[in-house]
């Protein structure tokens, strides 16, 4: 199917292009950008005038909740709340029920993703063997399988000797490191960071420190080993350092931040809202500087949704039981945009950390409008407001801190390789 795209203001931070051109998409890819291939025929025609036309967006983490937390969401809903959102590609960790650890998983999920004909999704393979720490996985054969790298998500390896296989094994064959930089001790049975608000509410903290010494580690074994390391979810200013400090010196990492880290600070739990118990958890208004700071100097390279819905029942429970995460994955568009206009960053600059940096850090050929490229794309217009409302999220989880605020940037369409998976008709 032929799609032409014209009137649209194209913005494509991968090949530079920030211009007012038409774009013709012919058998899935892109098959030009500004004048017309020859014996072009549109099938469709989609005028996007007063619009951005981008490469769709690439998202570092989005829980999928399948298999196995099917009451969570499903692989339908939130694959439909991605494309909602604009986003054509995600990662998925492997904190499933059963564990992504063999490669019979990663292929049955991803052959179910693929006949939903939503958006790409690229697991992570489990690192050790139901992320217990302790036996690494196969992951030549999860590589075959189809995964972009490895992680254990939220549970952290504590043998480090077990880590520096692991970072050898990963070496020898230059796969990326997916890591989250959390001290399992410190933060033991923590809900919120360690300072006043958390003292004042009576909840156990979880200190600055947890992060900065776990990453200090990770750092120090990736650079003896010469492992490309991709660090998860940075939440502290210490943390932001180390990574700056590591990249000055030439070492191969990177880094994400989420939206919610970028937004919001621990003065948002107010009165116990538990749509803000995430983790890693909100921190103060010094870290959340340093994470802005982070990501406009280019230490931070992406920002990612960390989208993780939750059963409602989950969240209707006293603080410090309720299951941490927010639902994020059709706010990553709108608080991106928020968050680069209130730092005086460039549109082209904003899209770039939610396209193809996020591409690039998983090695994967998206987030780019190039010629013969997929056609991922996302239109959208980057003045509308619309009211984040539970009964609108397409996710099945509706826990998002950001519920009933008024936020800019609205999807039109989202293409995946030239098939429209997201329209106007589409209830917003």
């Amino acid at each position: 199917m032929n799609i032409l795209i014209q009137h649209g203001h194209v913005i494509d931070p991968a090949n530079n292009v920030d211009a007012n051109l038409d774009v013709y998409v012919a058998n899935g890819k892109i098959a030009a950008l500004g004048n017309a291939p020859i014996g072009f025929k549109a099938d469709q025609t989609i005028d996007a005038t007063g619009l951005i036309v981008a490469p769709g967006l690439v998202d570092l983490s989005v829980r999928l909740r399948e298999p196995g937390f099917e009451y969570k969401a499903t692989l339908n809903s939130e694959l439909q709340a991605a494309t909602a959102g604009g986003v054509t590609s995600l990662a998925c960790p492997p904190d499933t029920e059963p564990t992504l650890d063999e490669p019979g998983l990663v292929e049955m999920l991803r052959y179910r993703a693929k006949k939903l004909n939503l958006a790409h999704v690229y697991p992570l393979g489990a690192l050790t063997r139901q992320l217990q720490g302790k036996n690494l996985t196969e992951m030549c054969e999860l590589t075959e399988a189809g995964c972009v790298g490895f992680t254990q998500a939220d549970f952290p390896i504590v043998d480090t000797q077990i880590l520096w296989r692991a970072f050898e094994y990963a070496a020898t064959f230059g796969y990326t490191m997916f890591l989250r930089a959390e001290d399992p001790y410190l933060a033991k049975d923590g809900v919120a960071h360690d300072g006043e608000v958390a003292s004042r509410l009576g909840l156990k903290g979880i200190p600055a420190a947890a992060e900065s010494l776990a990453l200090a580690t990770l750092l120090r074994i990736a650079r003896e080993t010469g492992t490309r390391l991709h660090i998860q979810r940075l939440s502290t200013a210490e943390g932001v350092a180390l990574v700056r400090q590591a990249k000055q010196q030439g070492q191969a990492v990177t880094a994400d931040v989420s939206t919610q880290h970028l937004h919001l600070t621990e003065l948002d739990i107010g009165f116990f809202n538990t749509l803000t118990h995430i983790r890693p958890p909100l921190r103060t208004q010094r870290d959340q500087f340093a994470l802005c700071e982070g990501v406009k100097d280019g230490t931070i390279d992406a920002i990612c949704s960390d989208h993780s819905p939750v059963d409602d029942d989950a969240k209707l429970l006293p603080f410090a039981e309720a299951e941490a995460g927010a639902s994020a994955v059709e706010l990553l568009l709108p608080l991106a945009l928020k968050w680069a206009s209130q730092h005086n960053l460039s549109l082209t600059d904003a899209i770039a950390r939610i396209t193809s940096a996020p591409a690039n850090i998983m090695g994967i050929p998206a987030g780019t409008l190039g010629i013969n490229h997929c056609a991922d794309i996302v239109i959208f217009n980057a003045e509308t407001y619309w009211k984040v409302e539970a009964k609108q999220l397409k996710s099945q989880g509706k826990n998002t801190p950001f519920l009933n605020l008024e936020l800019a940037g609205r999807v039109h369409y989202t293409l995946v390789e030239g098939l429209i998976t997201y329209e106007p008709s589409s209830p917003n």
